[in-house]
């Protein structure tokens, strides 16, 4: 019988990886996000809702960086509450963040028919004195499926080349939506200084009679005469804060393409990979995010008509953008199409990354058997196959089809529908994180006794005072236990304003279905293992003799003190791993 090929191919290099993970945090959650925090919290406090909302990602970017640096695993996500919590957390970890991811790709995709519905308001030009009567692409009469099957067909031929030529197609995806956040944030500031409209008033959006916050909080905004439930005062600006938060966090999924791409990743032995990686993405995204919504509520008050269209539960199209904005009030051509063209250009390329993410996800899932019920083995055996250059159709292929329900975009409400959509996924990944960050709590008192043990040869290969380490950060435990409350927070509350009258089933269950979930499977898996009474579910967060073993990676030391061959070499030794879990099991 031949073999099959079940590995992925290490073809990435330390650049590839580092702009694969700022591209999939660039989808079009930036661009019409901003706009959105903006209507929300005011442009003062859209600033403070951008550094809360990178500040989670601060957190648990480091603790998934050091645990991946010294343990290299395929599947880090759901692998390490596995090793650390419990297997079943690890499973149901793994399942609802790859379900994310794919949820995540519609998203995107969902995005980019919005994106060609390109069309301003006559009266809204007229209003801001635009020099044209007219401004849109004449696209609306295209049916949205239209487009969902171009970009699905282009997104899934992308992800079926070699991962060393995708990776040089997401370092030129990244580099070009670097260079355009930047020169569009030079490009409003160009705006505020000009100032056509309001001269003399660079900060005029501050002012009266808007200001650095909103006034008040409408808890369900709409046209009606009536607008329902209004929170005024403290209490409104809390929760226009929170709500602004909780809103701009789909912006910042995307940053854990970091780890996922371990496996793939051929300068991880070499290089300080993981620790440049995930230091450069976490100033790049939160000096962007930042700047650009700054600058932005520059030129757009919030109560712009178009941003009070955007909702807070929906996403609609480019003329929605504050940047496309920007330019219409200060009377300019021919840019607002230019900006809606790259978020188009955007949103594709995200969601392409969405699709290897959950792929390589979902790859990771089928080398482990007891992630399978037993009737889908013969399945997962054929999801765990990789082609001769290391690309595993199988699970793209998976994963792209369920990136179909995309076509609820033919739906009379896309952007209600986007806008759940990304509500649901932005719940699942929290949990993620939360459990990451729970993850690395354990690990760092692991560790730390490991390293405490004089019994080890080998304990200062565990020990983050050393110089050789391979990856830390000040603080971390704290960074850890802040990003673990702040994730549960925003997980109960994310949508408080669903249970707010009038009562909003589709947005209560889009919002929480994904808690149920993932307590549903932890319990299946425990059922699987120690039978139906809850009473008798064990805890089991050992290294089973079944499973492959993770590539320990332990920090070069000089030459003989470990008999290692080369400094920062990779170490198999079985004994050196049983020693690692032993510990670990005995800390827990």
């Amino acid at each position: 019988m031949s073999s099959r090929r079940t590995v992925l191919s290490a073809d990435l290099k330390e650049r590839h990886v580092n702009m694969m993970a700022f591209s999939a945090c660039i989808g079009f959650g930036l661009f019409l996000g901003s706009g959105k925090a903006i209507y929300i919290a005011g442009p003062g406090l859209a600033i403070v809702a951008m550094v809360l909302a990178s500040s989670v990602m601060w957190a648990v970017i480091a603790c998934l960086g050091e645990m991946t640096a010294l343990f290299p695993v395929q599947g880090p996500l759901f692998e390490f509450p596995g090793r650390f919590i419990d297997e079943a957390v690890g499973y149901a970890t793994g399942w609802i963040t790859w379900f994310a991811w794919v949820v995540i790709l519609a998203a995107e995709v969902l995005a980019v028919a919005q994106l060609w519905k390109f069309r301003f308001d006559p009266e809204y030009l007229k209003s801001v004195g635009y020099p044209d009567a007219e401004l849109g692409w004449n696209t609306e009469g295209y049916s949205p499926a239209v487009w969902v099957f171009i970009f699905l067909i282009l997104i899934g031929l992308i992800n079926l080349l070699p991962v060393r030529q995708y990776g040089q197609l997401e370092y030129c995806f990244g580099v070009i939506k670097i260079t355009f956040i930047s020169l569009l944030i030079v490009f409003n500031v160009i705006l505020s200084a000009m100032q056509k409209v309001h001269k003399g008033n660079h900060f005029w959006t501050w002012n009266k009679p808007w200001g650095f916050s909103s006034d008040n909080m409408v808890v369900h905004p709409s046209h009606d005469a009536d607008p329902g439930i209004i929170l005024k005062g403290d209490v409104g600006h809390f929760a226009a804060l929170w709500t602004a938060t909780a809103a701009t966090l789909f912006s910042f999924v995307g940053f854990e393409t970091i780890a996922i791409t371990a496996p793939e990743n051929k300068d991880l032995e070499k290089h300080e990979t993981i620790k440049l990686a995930t230091k450069k993405l976490t100033l790049r995204i939160t000096i962007l995010y930042v700047l650009g919504t700054f600058v932005g509520g520059l030129n757009v008050p919030y109560d712009d008509p178009n941003l009070v269209n955007i909702q807070i539960n929906s996403i609609r199209a480019g003329h929605n953008s504050v940047f496309v904005l920007a330019a219409v009030r200060n009377h300019l051509r021919i840019w607002p199409s230019v900006f809606n063209g790259f978020f188009i250009f955007s949103a594709t390329t995200s969601g392409i990354n969405a699709l290897y993410n959950s792929s390589r996800l979902l790859h990771a899932l089928a080398s482990i058997p007891e992630a399978w019920p037993v009737w889908f083995q013969n399945h997962r055996r054929r999801l765990e196959r990789t082609t001769a250059r290391g690309v595993p159709l199988g699970t793209v292929t998976v994963s792209w089809c369920v990136g179909l329900v995309s076509f609820l975009a033919v739906k009379p409400f896309p952007s209600i529908v986007l806008g759940r959509i990304t509500n649901n996924a932005v719940v699942s990944e929290l949990i993620c994180y939360a459990v990451i960050c729970l993850s690395y709590i354990i690990f760092y008192h692991a560790i730390k006794a490991a390293a405490e043990d004089h019994t080890l040869d080998n304990r200062s290969a565990f020990n983050r005072d050393d110089k050789q380490y391979p990856y830390r950060t000040h603080g971390q435990l704290f960074r850890a236990y802040y990003g673990l409350c702040f994730c549960i927070l925003l997980i109960l509350f994310n949508n408080w304003r669903a249970f707010v009258h009038p009562f909003s089933m589709p947005d209560f269950i889009a919002s929480y279905i994904g808690i149920l979930a993932f307590f549903t499977l932890v319990a299946a898996y425990h059922v699987k293992s120690d039978g139906w009474n809850p009473l008798k579910w064990r805890r089991n967060a050992s290294m089973q003799i079944h499973r492959p073993p993770p590539k320990v990676v332990v920090p070069g030391r000089r030459r003989g003190h470990l008999n290692l061959p080369n400094p920062k070499a990779p170490v198999w030794d079985e004994e050196n791993v049983k020693t690692i879990v032993g510990f670990i099991w005995g800390w827990l």
